[in-house]
């Protein structure tokens, strides 16, 4: 193998890879045996036919482009080792030249791992916060469990409380109708906050069916609609309906009814739930600022375009599956916020940097602490995703790629530097909040 290196800018070099016949022939032996797994070969069971069979029945170009990856994966390795540059993520091939008995020729252009001058954990102060579980917050999950079981009866007269107005709704700035701002029959639920439209629960709090109002609401700046953020919306709306809502008894039968021996027991289950879950959210934000404080206190040289475009491509995924959960798809979500996938992609620039960052951070602390996964520890937590999965036939193959087992391999890497980070910096406890 023979290779040539250009650095491209401060934060790209490109390879170009010359594979001889010679040194990618068992990699051709090895496609072709794959070949015959997979196809139908007169005379010979599945797998077993020779090469020159093969090559005969598939082409021998088809057995070259079936090994051009494990071609490529093995030499650019070798190639990097032999520079002894540090590179980021998957390399950007781009075949030269592919004739079977010829060389190989690719470019590879890849990232490079910036410098950084890492801040001593040492020296960094966190603080850590301490929220009490109250009886108070038992008592209002103990209320939204009620809720949950709560029957509705419908009444005449105003709305209040925590009653549920049934209304027809329609939007418009300027006399032009919003669009997506007309409903009939919409639900609203005094006692909750309303995301969508800020301030409109006190609107119409006091109404009672067959109740027209007119009346206008100053939308934030910074409203997830974009079409709405910062505009004067004028509202008309006819009350349908007015719905109270008949909370069942905070007794013994309830408590029995979700399958619990008495209220003190689902009581204690409640407040053991909040303080789980309290401590979690305690966690998790102890260690978004343990690393917000390596980020700020390390330097860092030009981050790499690529890296920060990868890390947008993973929160577009993140927040496409987030929606595609709650049966919206990501066109109706770019329609809805008047945005192109572009302009979405470009607001998540600076969060992605900031992830980038954070993923820098831990590759170097790893690699200088050996912090990295085991192959035991890889095994184990590969086991568990297996058994939590082990009916989705789809996630089990995943499980067998290279780099999905690459991907949770960072995410075993990653808990371990931050476990280290913790045992690092200096924690102060925050006042206790009653």
């Amino acid at each position: 193998m023979d290779y040539q290196v250009n650095q491209i800018d401060n934060s790209q070099l490109e390879f170009k890879i010359t594979v001889t016949p010679e040194e990618y022939e068992q990699d051709m032996k090895d496609a072709a045996k794959d070949i015959s797994e997979k196809i139908e070969i007169d005379g010979f069971r599945k797998g077993k036919a020779p090469y020159d069979v093969v090559k005969r029945k598939a082409g021998e170009m088809k057995i070259l482009q079936h090994a051009i990856n494990s071609i490529v994966e093995k030499t650019f390795v070798e190639a990097v080792n032999e520079e002894g540059v540090d590179t980021l993520g998957s390399p950007e091939i781009n075949v030269e030249q592919v004739v079977p008995g010829n060389d190989l020729v690719y470019k590879a252009t890849v990232a490079t791992l910036p410098e950084i001058d890492l801040a001593n954990p040492s020296k960094i102060t966190v603080e850590k916060s301490d929220k009490k579980v109250t009886e108070e917050d038992v008592e209002e999950s103990l209320l939204q469990m009620r809720k949950m079981q709560s029957e509705e009866e419908k009444k005449e007269g105003k709305a209040e409380d925590d009653d549920k107005v049934v209304l027809d709704l329609d939007m418009s700035i300027d006399g032009v109708p919003v669009d997506g701002g007309q409903a009939k029959d919409y639900q609203v639920y005094l006692d909750e906050k309303q995301k969508h439209i800020p301030g409109f629960n006190e609107k119409i709090e006091g109404l009672e069916a067959g109740d027209e109002k007119t009346f206008t609401l100053d939308f934030p700046e910074n409203h997830y609609q974009n079409n709405l953020a910062g505009e004067t919306v004028d509202f008309d709306v006819t009350i349908n309906e007015v719905y109270k809502r008949v909370l069942p008894e905070a007794n013994e039968e309830f408590a029995k009814k979700l399958g619990y021996d008495s209220m003190d027991k689902l009581k204690d289950l409640i407040k053991r739930n909040l303080k789980q879950e309290t401590k979690q959210k305690e966690d998790q934000q102890l260690e978004i600022s343990i690393l917000n404080k390596m980020i700020e206190k390390s330097e860092f040289s030009e981050i790499p375009e690529k890296l920060v475009d990868a890390e947008r491509q993973k929160m577009f995924h993140e927040l496409k599956n987030d929606l595609e959960q709650n049966g919206v798809t990501v066109e109706q979500y770019l329609e809805d916020i008047k945005k192109t996938e572009e302009e979405l992609m470009e607001g998540f620039t600076e969060d992605a940097t900031k992830r980038a960052k954070t993923a820098l951070i831990s590759r170097a602390i790893a690699k200088q602490n050996d912090l990295g996964a085991t192959e035991e520890e890889l095994e184990q937590e590969i086991e568990k995703i297996r058994q939590k999965y082990k009916d989705n036939e789809q996630a089990q193959e995943r499980l067998e790629r290279e780099d999905v087992r690459d991907t949770i391999a960072t995410t075993v890497q990653n808990r371990k530097v931050v476990k280290w980070l913790k045992e690092q910096v200096t924690i102060k406890e925050a006042e206790s909040e009653e």
